[in-house]
């Protein structure tokens, strides 16, 4: 499996709806490291590595996000692994 990285903007009601916390789990469930974070402008940003696939695979879910979001744009660059993350977590600026 090669691994990438994935840097996310995720636009729509995604503040407020329990989003970072979604990000969080579908990482820890599918061994991504990285994080994600609210930004000012109402925006979601989270950074994915791994292996190609499940990120993928974790990109499609942040596309649909929890029940209470309406994901209306998932903009995703994809980038060369560094591996410099130890686990995902949430940041707060």
């Amino acid at each position: 499996m090669a691994k990438c990285r994935a840097h996310l903007y995720i636009e729509g009601l995604v503040q407020g709806v329990f989003y970072r916390a979604f990000v969080r789990e579908l990482a820890l469930r599918t061994g991504l490291r990285g994080w994600v974070r609210n930004l000012p402008d109402g925006r979601v940003e989270a950074v994915f590595e791994g292996a190609e696939e499940d990120i993928e695979s974790a990109v499609r879910e942040c596309r649909k996000g929890p029940p209470a979001a309406r994901v209306t744009n998932v903009d995703v660059t994809w980038e060369s692994y560094k591996g410099e993350f130890r686990d995902f977590e949430i940041r707060y600026f």
